[in-house]
């Protein structure tokens, strides 16, 4: 089992929060093999941010630190989308936040879900900063990438007291969607 995860979104979206609690729940939890990078520009809201992951149960599958063909593409907001395309592979299951992005191309071999998960994470938890959470129980549901108990040990170990039971009620929500 070998998947490549690429997420895109903005700075302040929390995708570097997605990579890092996917990532401790894949090595962490789950016992599988990761590696991940991770780019963001240097203001600290608005500009394109940039998980990397590649995660497999076999340390030989990871054989390069950046995604070539992503089996997992999550887009919170719409950056460039073009410069992407060509990295999705031919049976990818695509995740679109529904909020910010109305057209996306598609292929018959593509599973594409699509759900509004900035406008789901303001509803269910009161703010939009759960909206990478509710995505990343999306992928978890969708996908069986980690089992959900993973996730949540490892939004237990990440996030601030303060955010975590919103965090939590975020994945479970996520987690549930159709």
């Amino acid at each position: 089992m070998k998947h490549e995860v690429l997420v895109i979104g903005r700075g302040g979206q929390g995708i570097l929060l997605f990579g890092r609690v996917l990532g401790v729940a894949a090595a962490k939890y789950a016992q599988l093999h990761v590696s991940a990078t991770e780019s963001y520009g240097s203001e600290t809201r608005g500009t394109e941010s940039r998980v990397d992951m590649i995660i497999s149960d076999k340390l030989e599958e990871i054989d390069y630190i950046k995604v070539r063909k992503a089996t997992i593409f999550l887009v919170m907001y719409p950056f460039n989308l073009e410069k992407y395309m060509d990295m999705i592979s031919d049976n990818a299951c695509i995740f679109l936040n529904a909020t910010y992005i109305e057209d996306f191309p598609e292929k018959p071999d593509w599973k594409i879900h699509r759900a509004p998960y900035t406008e789901i994470a303001e509803k269910e938890t009161g703010t939009i900063r759960t909206a990478n959470i509710v995505a990343l129980g999306h992928v978890v549901g969708k996908t069986g990438i980690v089992k959900p108990e993973h996730v949540i040990d490892a939004i237990r170990e990440i996030v601030p007291s303060k955010w975590l039971e919103l965090n939590i009620k975020a994945f479970n929500v996520g987690l549930n969607l159709p």
